[in-house]
């Protein structure tokens, strides 16, 4: 998960890059970065850490020019939360591209043994964006003709990067002195969305990772990108676009639904909020029949992305709904922050109880979803810390049993709460009298209530079913040996790290 603009305008787009990658810090607290083009020049500045962080005004001065692409990282499966891996990637040859990238290649490392090997070219990072970076850039180099780009060869390459690429990918790229590209993979898994805006200079678009970036930016959601299209706008400002995948189809991530993204968001035509609306009545009817006429005091939500859905549920039951968690708005994702002890740390400082809410009670906390378990587990005991009667935890989504490899760090099956526990023993894990999940047939249904055209989708984190076909037992038990060897490096830095403090605090450092 991480999020991705591109603009081309008819002024200045640093700040339009700079607020909308603020209103999509959501999406990736790791890194951000920020491309724009003068000329045929190229300015880039990024590094790790919030937007707010990664920008200052010196830098916003450098970055020129009507056109430019902006990315906020969210490390996935394996990768390695350094400012080399920040985003956009930038290669000179052919012609010079840069890239930001949304979601995560299945097959990254065959390309790069093809890279090296067949297209001899060099990837400096671990990182499958840059990957991607340099299959378009090889798949460029072999559609031009007599060494000038067309648009012809510029979705002929993407094409060969549908044939060539497995996975989840949402991109835009800026190609010096053509214009601005964008394109979504075949199964449209992760979101891409068109914004225009008409000014006396003539239109401006923006692409965006979720539609908000537009409300925000004075733009109209025009459509989504489709699967497999590509959309090309030239340096002139002509807009002109293209399918360039031979077999597509829209099987958007459900999870984007549930948790991703904004709630003001619209997705695949769907209103995010009313997504969660629609999940917290169904959750309604799941907990009735499984508590039967078990009394509940209060309904509470875990802040924030749960609220909709508590709302309604809470409504439909016919219970009283109450803000029983303070949310400090200073402290980033749990669910982004890498290593279980920095998570259970950041609960505490992120959330506190208002005790008069909870004191002799039966609470039914709810929440967007469970993963890991660490956040829920201590929330719960918050909760009966603040004098809570009995604790029932409902989770708006369904079990989340099965690896995502298509972009959000759900990497191992040993990492996920409900992998081999049924609701009891999620309940004892967790301290909850009770644990009430919801139906995928409902998560489902949830979302086609708001729009029935969506038919399929990418739900492989509840029922391991992986839309791209390419995913086998031995490439998931690469990926979580991969994650087991990340965590011990991480592990033996962070040994060494104490070592060496306590050899400078001794006196004892090194030369």
């Amino acid at each position: 998960m991480c999020g991705i603009l591109g603009v081309v305008a008819k002024g200045p787009v640093n700040q339009l890059l700079y607020d909308g990658l603020q209103v999509l810090q959501h999406r990736g607290q790791d890194a951000a970065g920020i491309v724009t083009v003068d000329g045929n020049a190229f300015h880039m500045h990024k590094g790790g850490g919030l937007v707010r962080d990664v920008f200052r005004t010196r830098d916003m001065r450098n970055l020129l020019g009507n056109m430019g692409i902006a990315h906020v990282r969210y490390p996935t499966a394996g990768s390695a939360s350094s400012t080399a891996e920040a985003q956009p990637f930038y290669v000179n040859s052919p012609f010079g591209i840069v890239l930001a990238h949304n979601g995560n290649l299945t097959n990254t490392d065959h390309l790069k043994e093809e890279l090296f090997r067949q297209d001899l070219r060099h990837v400096n990072t671990g990182s499958d964006s840059e990957v991607l970076l340099n299959v378009l850039a090889h798949e460029l180099q072999k559609n031009v003709t007599n060494h000038r780009l067309s648009k012809r060869a510029i979705f002929a390459a993407v094409e060969g990067v549908h044939r060539r690429c497995r996975g989840a990918y949402a991109v835009v790229a800026m190609i010096s002195g053509y214009g601005l590209l964008a394109f979504r993979d075949p199964h449209g898994i992760r979101p891409l969305v068109i914004g225009c805006c008409e000014t006396p200079k003539g239109t401006e678009y923006l692409l965006a990772s979720e539609s908000v970036a537009l409300d925000t930016l004075g733009f109209e959601l025009v459509r989504d990108v489709a699967p497999g299209e590509a959309v090309l706008v030239d340096c002139e400002g002509k807009f002109s676009s293209r399918q360039c995948a031979e077999k597509s189809s829209l099987n958007p991530c459900i999870f984007e639904y549930v948790y991703l993204a904004r709630p003001d968001s619209v997705l695949n035509g769907t209103s995010v909020y009313e997504t969660r609306l629609h999940m917290g009545e169904l959750l309604a009817d799941k907990v009735l029949r499984v508590l039967g006429d078990m009394p509940i005091d209060v309904v509470i939500p875990i802040p924030d992305t749960s609220r909709p859905s508590a709302l309604q549920l809470a409504i439909r039951l016919g219970v009283a709904y109450r803000e029983g968690f303070i949310k400090n708005r200073y402290i980033g994702r749990t669910f982004i922050m890498p290593g279980q002890a920095l998570r259970k740390k950041s609960v505490r400082q992120k959330l506190n109880a208002i005790g008069m809410e909870f004191k002799g009670k039966t609470v039914l906390l709810v929440d967007d979803s469970i993963v890991r378990g660490t956040t829920s587990k201590e929330i719960v005991q918050m909760a009966r810390e603040a004098g809570a009667r009995k604790v029932i935890f409902a989770s708006a989504a369904p079990p989340v049993r099965f690896p995502n490899v298509y972009g959000i760090d759900m990497p191992t099956r040993a990492e996920l709460l409900a992998t081999g526990r049924d609701n009891a023993e999620i309940a004892r894990e967790i301290g909850a009298d009770a644990v009430v999940y919801q139906d995928l047939e409902c998560l489902i249904e949830a979302v086609r209530k708001v729009n029935p055209k969506l038919s399929q989708f990418d739900c492989s984190c509840f029922n391991g079913e992986y839309i791209t076909g390419d995913i086998s037992p031995e490439y998931l038990a690469e990926i979580e040996a991969a994650r087991g060897r990340a965590l011990q490096s991480d592990t033996g830095k962070s040994n060494s790290n104490k070592h060496l403090d306590r050899n400078l605090s001794s006196g004892k450092s090194k030369k």
